[in-house]
């Protein structure tokens, strides 16, 4: 399995909204099923309604996703924790 971030644009209600979501999958088709499948659940999306503009393999470290962390606990433990970008107020 490998960490993908899938971006989009899907309908919220009555309005059409930008969405990024980072996801555990096997390839990028896998990523794209698997997107469809949670946008369809949680905001009752047909599949022709969403449009996925990219699908891009991320590092697991840079990934603050629940599920992304939970999947790659020990490959993240393993090389040395989060990489994780802060931001600092000014």
């Amino acid at each position: 399995m490998k960490a993908f971030r899938v971006t989009g644009v899907a309908p919220f209600g009555s309005m059409r909204q930008a969405f990024s979501l980072d996801l555990p999958a096997s390839d990028a088709g896998d990523a794209e099923h698997r997107t469809y499948s949670i946008m369809g659940s949680r905001h009752k999306a047909n599949r022709r309604s969403i449009d996925i503009t990219s699908v891009e393999e991320i590092d697991p470290r840079t990934s603050t996703e629940p599920r992304i962390t939970d999947h790659f606990r020990e490959e993240i433990a393993a090389a040395g924790g989060a990489i994780i970008a802060t931001n600092e107020e000014e």
